[in-house]
């Protein structure tokens, strides 16, 4: 597994009066894996929530409202793979399981995350790490 397996798609966003259309997700795309669950989350402006990684579960990642920073890492190294996305570069992120990330919010006053995950949330799959336990300068 590489960072290179973390994979970003364009998603349309079409204009209409009253308001845009934005794509997520179709079961035709590259990255669908199934479906167990999707879920939003907020992030504030500068928080940071990190560091977990799902041993089964492929993530689908969407920022609809807002900007935020996805860092992803492997173990034993020192690399990092960074991609910032949200209104003004509207994709979907597709995370295989296995690698570490975390992510901030870079918007005022906050961001909404989107993840089309593979299966439902089962606490037994996930891994986490502090903050401390991998090193990225998230300032």
């Amino acid at each position: 597994m590489t960072l290179d397996d973390v994979v970003l798609t364009p998603l349309a966003r079409i204009e209409t009066a009253g308001g845009d259309v934005l794509h997520a997700m179709k079961q035709s795309d590259a990255g669908y894996a199934g479906f167990g669950e999707a879920y939003f989350s907020w992030v504030a402006q500068g928080s940071v929530k990190a560091w977990k990684r799902h041993t089964r579960m492929t993530m689908n990642l969407i920022v609809p409202l807002g900007k935020v920073r996805f860092v992803f890492h492997l173990d034993g190294g020192d690399e990092f793979r960074v991609e910032e996305i949200g209104v003004d570069r509207y994709v979907r992120i597709t995370v295989p399981p296995g690698i570490w990330f975390g992510f901030q919010g870079l918007a005022v006053p906050q961001s909404l995350v989107l993840n089309i995950a593979s299966i439902p949330h089962d606490p037994k799959e996930v891994e986490r790490r502090t903050l401390i336990e991998i090193t990225y300068g998230w300032n």
